[in-house]
């Protein structure tokens, strides 16, 4: 019952508060409007009374005659508000006066002692204006009765404040009981239900308002609630028949447990050797990059280095200040021969690295002879031996044969036995052996007698950009060769070792698949050079067309003065691919030479619009470009090219591809075959 009451009693407090709210500004608003009309009603009629006395009083003030002007003002008796008037001449002296029944105050005798500060007292002064010239001033005292006013309006406010405050509680006293009825029925219900746990018991609903949607929910809260309890009775008794299999459960959770952690700790174990093994990684990560860094700066200086060598020479060849002899000029340009061509191993090597290291290096195995590799190495090797006295000593290796790429394992022993040249002593010795390890496999060995390696040097031989270990940079080089040896006898299926002594010299080994021996020799491979060379001569006196497309003029001008020293070929230039084809369809050539980066029209266009024209279809056409990257080399054989040629021109090369173009003469046509290199 204290909660109803409350609710009641908050619904009473709430409407009468309001009512006595509206009510009160309500009778502010009222009393003060009418005060404020009462006080200006009251100047308004005081002004007017004064005007009027002012223009009755003049003439007196004119001639001078105070009992006229006492006579005007006892006109004001019939104002019974008026307490008191008195008319001052223009120098503010008392000229005339009129004082209410009862009223004690005296009129000052001059005008600026008056005081209109009175309590219940209003004072207003007109001044008197006869023929535009002021004669004198009108004062009138009339009581304000405001006060009184708002005196009389307060006990009315009062009285009708109580009488509205006692209707609205009655009226609140009867309504409020079919407002919180429906509330106190729910109460009632809720504390049954707390009491009783009887989610059954529903709550009545009255009316068809809010109340009455508040008894729908609470009747669906308690639907709802009933609902989950048997649920979680059901789920109790289900939990308890369940209590001797969790028992069970947790002790095979116990057993687990303890396995589990076995599990961990040797997982731990795994991950801290994992976490070992990642740290060496990253060791060697950050050495690789150092060493990177290194090989950046040491590429500048090595391909600078051949660099200075050919602008120097041939800034003096070209230079008119600096005259020099014919021997002097074929010194320069010996030297200039010699830089192009170690500049050029050295982009080689960049780009044997980049192919080896993206994987589109392609291997061709077959058996290969030793006696013929090692004899090709000899004579490139001995030469470059001689100059600082360092004997080679080869063995004899007749029918030994090894499975490999033929090119590339040539590649693998020159870059084994230059090396071992190169960080030899003066007068010293390299010396090649070649020994049967097993039955299938053949070690080839080559032994230096250099400063050799201290074992650090070792362990980082074969990593990229690690210049033999040699950090001084006093030898030539790009520090990847024998990198790309490793990845490329890796890929032939075998292996590479060193063992060095530091002040007596190392040795490097490879180990190759060896198959059955058979007999091979170099003069078996000289036939097709041969062949080519007789057919060159004795075309001698028959001048071939020779078509070459360039828009470069320092290489035009090469092709030219090699052209020049052949009397069986004439040149014919076009300096782009429009003027090649109607050159090529004007004179039908015997051989055209093409450059791919051509202005307005590539090579591989101009190549197909002469594959298109049935005149110049079977004209062999051979590139010659700079573009000599391996996906560059694959999109020009696709395209149709009889042979790709890379600049710089290797004359030799350049000569070959020529004399096996033009031997093959007309059955090129005919058998629809091409040749690439």
């Amino acid at each position: 019952m204290s909660r109803q009451r409350s609710i009641r009693k908050k619904l009473v407090a709430m409407v009468m508060t309001t009512t006595l709210v509206a009510l009160l500004v309500s009778i502010a608003l009222v009393v003060a409007y009418d005060l404020r009309s009462y006080h200006h009603t009251l100047v308004n009629d005081l002004s007017t009374d004064a005007e009027l006395v002012g223009h009755m009083t003049s003439a007196a003030l004119t001639f001078d005659d105070p009992r006229l002007a006492n006579e005007d003002l006892l006109l004001l008796r019939a104002s019974p508000l008026v307490r008191g008037a008195a008319i001052y001449d223009a120098r503010g002296q008392l000229f005339a006066s009129y004082s209410a029944a009862g009223e004690k105050r005296a009129v000052p005798e001059r005008l600026e002692q008056i005081d209109d500060s009175g309590d219940g007292i209003m004072v207003v002064s007109q001044p008197i204006v006869e023929n535009g010239e002021t004669v004198g001033t009108v004062v009138m005292r009339a009581e304000n009765r405001i006060l009184a006013r708002f005196i009389d309006y307060l006990a009315i406010a009062v009285g009708v404040t109580l009488i509205a405050m006692a209707i609205a509680y009655l009226m609140m006293r009867r309504f409020g009981r079919v407002l919180t009825s429906p509330i106190i029925a729910i109460s009632e219900v809720a504390r049954d239900v707390v009491a009783t746990r009887d989610y059954s018991r529903r709550a009545p609903r009255v009316g068809d308002d809010e109340a009455a949607e508040l008894a729908d929910s609470f009747n669906a809260m308690l639907t709802e609630i009933e609902g989950r309890t048997r649920e979680l009775e059901d789920s109790h008794n289900a939990t308890l028949r369940s209590a001797t299999e969790r028992s069970h459960a947790q002790q095979e959770v116990m057993r687990l447990n303890e396995q589990l952690e076995q599990r961990v700790d040797e997982r731990t174990l795994q991950l801290a050797l994992a976490n070992a093994e990642l740290a060496n990684a990253n060791e060697e990560a950050r050495s690789a990059n150092q060493a990177k860094s290194a090989f950046l700066s040491s590429m500048s200086h090595e391909l600078r280095t051949p660099l200075n060598a050919i602008l120097g020479f041939a800034q003096i060849l070209t230079s008119n200040t600096l005259p020099s002899t014919l021997e002097q000029k074929k010194e320069f340009a010996n030297h200039i021969l010699k830089s192009g061509r170690h500049l050029l191993t050295l982009i080689n090597e960049i780009l044997d690295l980049a192919k080896v290291e993206s994987g589109t290096i392609t291997l061709s195995m077959e058996p290969v002879a030793l006696a013929d590799i090692l004899l090709e190495c000899r004579t490139m090797i001995e030469p470059i031996a001689a100059t600082r006295k360092v004997r080679v000593l080869f063995p004899e290796v007749d029918g030994a044969v090894v499975m490999a790429d033929r090119t590339r394992l040539k590649q693998v022993m020159l870059n084994l036995l230059s090396n071992a040249v190169k960080y030899n002593r003066d007068e010293g010795a390299v010396v090649l052996t070649c020994d049967q390890c097993t039955p299938t496999r053949m070690r080839l060995s080559v032994q230096d007698t250099g400063n050799g390696l201290s074992p650090e040097q070792v362990a980082s031989l074969f990593q990229p950009f690690n210049r033999l270990g040699q950090e001084s940079g006093a030898q030539e080089g790009t520090g990847i060769g024998l990198v790309v040896t490793k990845r490329l006898v890796e890929l032939m299926g075998g292996e590479i070792g060193v063992t060095s002594s530091p002040g007596v010299g190392s040795v490097f080994w490879i180990e190759l698949g060896s198959t059955a021996p058979r007999t091979s020799s170099l003069a078996e491979r000289a036939a097709p050079g041969g062949g080519t060379t007789s057919a060159a001569s004795g075309a001698e006196f028959v001048p071939r067309l020779l078509l070459y497309v360039e828009d470069n003029p320092a290489n035009l001008r090469l092709v030219e003065e090699i052209v020049a020293f052949r009397r069986d070929l004439r040149l014919l230039s076009a300096h782009d691919g429009h003027l090649g084809l109607q050159l090529a369809r004007a004179h039908c050539p015997d051989i055209i030479l093409m450059d791919l980066n051509l202005p307005g029209m590539s090579g591989f266009e101009v190549l197909r619009q002469l594959g298109a024209d049935p005149e110049t279809a079977d004209i062999p056409v051979i590139a010659l470009t700079a573009n000599a990257m391996p996906r560059d080399i694959e999109r020009g054989v696709a395209a149709g090219f009889h042979r790709y040629l890379t600049k710089p021109i290797d004359i030799e090369k350049f000569t070959e591809a020529i004399n096996s173009t033009l031997a093959e003469g007309p059955d090129l046509a005919a058998s629809g075959e091409r040749n690439h290199p």
